[in-house]
C-alpha cells in the first residue's frame, strides 16, 4: 500500500488515510444516500459536508424554500447516432448512477418535472462532440438529465452554463461495458448566479470515464462529482480548473467509491485565487472497499494564491479495506507564486507582469490541455488571460 505523499515544505497539506477503520467517508455524511428529501434534515453548518459553505448564498436550496421561478434555455447540438428524449419521472433510466447525497440534490431529485435522455448507440463512435447550453434566464429552477452510452461507443460531451440562474440539478453518466465518454462542464455563469449539481458516474466492464470540471463564474458554485464501478476493469480520470474571484465561493466535493476489483482512477484538481474573500473548497474522498482489490488510485489537489484575502480549504481523504491494490496516494499543497520562477523569467527581459502571467498559464496548461477540443481550450486560455488581467 502506498503511504499519502506530502508536497514539498511551505506547502499546506491537510488530509487522512485509514486501512479497515471506521469509515471516513461516510463520517462526512449526516444522512445515507436517499432519493426523498425527508431522509436530510436541514444543513444548519455544522455538519461535515456543510461546514465550507455559506448556506445563506444558497438562496433556498437546502432548506425548501426555493419554488421553481425562473427560466433555462437548453440547446442540444447532437451527430448522428444521438437520442434526445424527453421524459417523465417514472422513466426507469432515472436514478440508476446514483443516488442523492445531500438535501440540496434529493431536492432537486424531487423538484423537476421532465428530465433529459440522451443516448448514445451501442458501438457508435461519434465523430463530433455532443454540445447542450443550458443559458440561465433568471429565477430557480432544478433538472435532471441522464446520458447513457451504450457498450463499446465513444463519445465526448460538452457542458455550457451561462447566464444567471438559481440552479440545483443532478446529472447522471452511464457507461456500457468497454464504452468511452469525455465530459467537459463549463461554469460561466454570471456572478450573481448560484448553481449547485451532483454528477454521478457508473463505469461499465473495462469502460473509461473523463470528466474535466471548468469552473469560472457565480456567486457561489457548489459540485459533487461520484464515481462508481458497474464492473472490473473500468477507469475514471477527474480533471478540474478553476479560478475564485473577489467574494466568490466554489466548491468541488469528489467522491470515486472504488467497489470492483482491477479499477483505476486518478484527479487532478487546480486552482487560482484573487481578491478579498475569495474561497475555494476542495474535498477529495477515495474509498477502496475490501472487494476492490487491484486498485491503482491517486488524487491531487493544487491552489495557487495570487493576492491577499483569498482562501482555500484543501481535504483529501483515502481509505482503504484491502492491502491487495496496485497503489493508492494523495497530495494537497496551496501556495504563493514561486519567487524564484518569477526571478529567472525577470533575468531574461521579461516583465514581472508577462512572468506572473506565463506562471500562471503554466500552471493551468496540463489540465486545458485534457479537454481534447481546440475551440473549447482556446475560450479557456481566452478566459484564464481576463481572469489575470484584474490581478497583474
Amino acid at each position: 500500500m502506498a503511504e499519502a505523499q506530502n508536497i514539498p515544505v511551505g506547502s499546506n497539506t491537510t488530509g487522512s488515510i485509514a486501512v479497515a477503520a471506521e469509515s471516513t467517508v461516510a463520517t462526512r455524511m449526516s444522512a445515507e444516500p436517499s432519493f426523498d428529501v425527508a431522509d436530510f434534515p436541514v444543513p444548519h453548518g455544522r455538519e461535515e459536508e456543510w461546514r465550507f459553505t455559506p448556506l445563506e448564498r444558497l438562496r433556498g436550496l437546502h432548506d425548501g424554500s426555493a419554488e421553481a421561478s425562473g427560466s433555462l434555455k437548453t440547446e442540444v447540438s447532437a451527430p448522428e447516432g444521438v437520442t434526445v428524449e424527453t421524459v417523465g419521472r417514472d422513466d426507469p433510466r432515472i436514478g440508476r448512477a446514483g443516488k442523492p447525497v445531500d438535501r440540496v440534490s434529493a431536492q432537486a431529485f424531487n423538484s423537476f418535472e421532465k428530465a433529459a435522455v440522451v443516448t448514445v448507440a451501442k458501438e457508435a463512435v461519434l465523430s463530433e462532440p455532443i454540445r447542450v447550453s443550458l443559458h440561465g434566464e433568471g429565477g430557480v429552477s432544478y433538472g435532471h438529465t441522464v446520458f447513457e452510452v451504450g457498450a463499446f461507443a465513444e463519445a465526448v460531451l460538452v457542458l455550457d452554463h451561462t447566464g444567471d440562474n438559481v440552479r440545483a440539478a443532478n446529472v447522471e453518466y452511464v457507461l456500457g461495458d468497454g464504452a468511452k465518454l469525455t465530459v467537459v462542464s463549463v461554469q460561466d455563469w454570471d456572478d450573481t448566479a448560484v448553481h449547485c449539481s451532483q454528477h454521478n458516474a457508473l463505469v461499465g466492464r473495462d469502460a473509461r470515464f473523463k470528466s474535466v470540471v471548468v469552473t469560472f463564474g457565480g456567486d457561489l458554485v457548489r459540485l459533487q462529482p461520484q464515481v462508481n464501478y458497474a464492473g472490473p476493469g473500468g477507469e475514471a480520470e477527474l480533471y478540474g480548473l478553476y479560478f475564485t474571484d473577489n467574494g466568490q465561493h466554489q466548491e468541488h466535493r469528489l467522491l470515486v467509491d472504488h467497489d470492483s476489483p482491477n479499477c483505476r482512477s486518478n484527479v487532478a484538481y487546480k486552482g487560482a485565487l484573487q481578491g478579498a474573500e475569495a474561497h475555494a473548497v476542495w474535498i477529495g474522498d477515495v474509498l477502496i472497499r475490501a472487494a476492490a482489490e487491484g486498485t491503482d488510485t491517486y488524487e491531487l489537489n493544487r491552489n495557487l494564491v495570487l493576492t491577499d484575502g483569498a482562501r482555500v480549504d484543501s481535504v483529501p481523504n483515502l481509505e482503504i479495506e484491502t492491502g491487495e491494490i496496485v497503489g493508492a496516494g494523495h497530495a494537497s499543497a496551496t501556495g504563493r507564486f514561486d519567487d524564484e520562477q518569477l526571478f529567472y523569467l525577470m533575468a531574461r527581459g521579461i516583465t514581472e507582469r508577462e512572468a506572473r502571467r506565463l506562471v500562471v498559464r503554466g500552471f493551468f496548461a496540463e489540465l486545458v490541455q485534457q479537454i481534447g477540443l481546440p475551440d473549447v481550450e482556446e475560450r479557456l486560455i481566452a478566459k484564464i488571460e481576463a481572469e489575470l488581467e484584474a490581478s497583474v
